[in-house]
C-alpha cells in the first residue's frame, strides 16, 4: 500500500505533513500492515463462549494441601 494517498489525506485534514522520513517510513509500515489485517477478513473468528473469569482464576489456583 502506497503511503502517499496517506500523507495526503493527514495533510487535507490537519495541514500537517509527515516532519522527517522516519515519520514516512512509520506511514508505509502502517499501510502494510492495514492491508495485511485485511487480507485476515473474514478469516477470524470469536470464541463461541466468553471465557468466564473466575473459571480461569480457579484454574491458576495454586493447589491447597
Amino acid at each position: 500500500m502506497d503511503p502517499d494517498p496517506t500523507i495526503a489525506a493527514i495533510a487535507r485534514w490537519s495541514g500537517i505533513a509527515p516532519p522527517n522520513e522516519a515519520a514516512r517510513i512509520g506511514l508505509a509500515d502502517n499501510a502494510a500492515l492495514i492491508t495485511e489485517i485485511e487480507a485476515m477478513r473474514g478469516t477470524m473468528g470469536f470464541e463461541e463462549e466468553p471465557s468466564d473469569f473466575e473459571a480461569a482464576l480457579r484454574d491458576c489456583r495454586e493447589p491447597t494441601p
